[in-house]
């Protein structure tokens, strides 16, 4: 059996828990197991080296980033390995040149291309643990390159699809996925299994158990998770195509803070202004994610959608290059907003869910200024001041509490 495990920064944050990791490994391989760990950087390194940079020059070069930061998992293997062999265990470091991991050609949010498994597969035939750096790749250049936070996980299960492993678990501080952040909701509960799905939507919307990325690649080459802590034995939450049960109506509530609201007011209202609109922003690498436009009046329309808060001003920037002042009247931002959203798949044979959600809301005074659907999502923008109140108002509302 081929096992994948990832392991997260906190989970190999100092000593004694680098050889807790190495211990529950150790215990598989002992089994007679194959197994293959992918190693985060220890605890907050990433961002230690974010703030050294920046110190050094505010405006750093997205290739010496990369080149940066992949050094924080470098660490993290190179210590494994040397705990690993302090257990009496053959094991061997790996970083991404000597898998090799071949990506795209982008900074900070490279594509995964293709993953050679020689390598891996004739150390494990020479029966070793082998320790892969997660988060990071080789571009055609042989430059090193980052996946973007929480990359790790996408790593784990590109390399699980790649070498057709049996299991692939992912390892965090908490015990599996919840139905709502249960540091925000006090009931909040674990759930025992999830859809794809819904996961990818979870994840995509706020919840930060999983990279999004790892669940389309999970999905798309049939790869089973497991989601469980890296601190106990508890059993964790399974991530499957189908859970082969009565859905539940509602599986999570998830929220965003990474947001901004962008309103562009007084376009003309005519064919085109939507697509010369957001065909700027796509040139820009901007995604914009929810939009409302407005019903044309005299001659007008007003365009509202969001984007991730960091690439805001870029995104007025865009706009105001590229249309003349002529076309519209002006652009708002707005920043102290928040994305709520509920998952299920359960929504597609039940009617009134949204209502349901927006009946929540009212029943707490959160206004909402912006909604988007799918057949598995209702997502809607609140101000953040309200986030708390609101997220503990719906998960009540759907009975999801322990």
């Amino acid at each position: 059996m081929l096992i994948v495990k990832k392991f997260g920064g906190t989970s190999v944050g100092n000593k004694e828990r680098i050889f807790n990791v190495a211990r529950r490994c150790i215990e598989d391989y002992k089994k007679g197991h194959d197994v293959v760990v992918v190693l985060s950087a220890m605890g907050k390194s990433t961002d230690e080296l974010i703030y050294k940079a920046k110190d050094i020059n505010p405006n750093p070069s997205k290739r010496e980033m990369d080149m940066l930061l992949t050094t924080g998992e470098q660490v993290s293997v190179s210590l494994m390995a040397l705990a690993m062999g302090a257990l009496g265990v053959p094991c061997i470091s790996l970083n991404a040149f000597q898998v090799a991991m071949h990506t795209t050609h982008r900074y900070g949010n490279a594509r995964l291309k293709r993953i050679d498994n020689d390598r891996i597969r004739n150390e494990l035939e020479q029966r070793k643990i082998v320790i892969v750096t997660g988060f990071q790749g080789v571009d055609k250049y042989d430059n090193l390159t980052t996946l973007g936070r929480g990359g790790s996980d996408t790593t784990a299960v590109a390399l699980a699809a790649a070498l057709h492993a049996d299991a692939c678990e992912i390892y965090t501080d908490v015990d599996g996925v919840y139905t709502a952040d249960p540091r925000l909701v006090k009931g909040a509960r674990k759930l025992d299994v999830i859809t794809y799905d819904e996961m990818l939507e979870l994840s995509t919307l706020g919840a930060g158990v999983l990279h999004n990325r790892s669940v389309e690649l999970a999905k798309k080459y049939g790869v089973q998770l497991v989601v469980r802590s890296s601190l106990n034995e508890n059993e964790g939450t399974i991530i499957k195509e189908d859970t082969g049960m009565e859905k539940m109506l509602v599986s999570g509530v998830a929220v965003d803070k990474n947001a901004t609201r962008i309103a562009v007011i007084g376009l003309k209202d005519e064919p085109g202004v939507a697509f010369r609109l957001f065909d700027a922003l796509a040139k820009y690498n901007i995604n914009v994610d929810m939009i409302l436009q407005s019903v044309g009046r005299d001659g007008t329309k007003d365009i509202s959608f969001t984007v991730e808060e960091d690439v805001a001003d870029d995104a007025a920037a865009v706009l105001e290059k590229h249309f003349p002042k002529s076309q519209y009247k002006e652009i708002k931002m707005k920043r102290e907003v928040a994305k709520l959203s509920i998952v299920g798949a359960g929504m597609q044979t039940n009617p009134g869910v949204a209502a349901s959600m927006f009946e929540a809301l009212y029943n707490v005074g959160v206004n909402i200024s912006m909604i988007s659907t799918s057949e598995i999502r209702v997502t809607v923008l609140i101000d953040e001041k309200y986030v708390d109140v609101a997220m503990n108002a719906v998960h009540d509302k759907f009975s999801l509490a322990d």
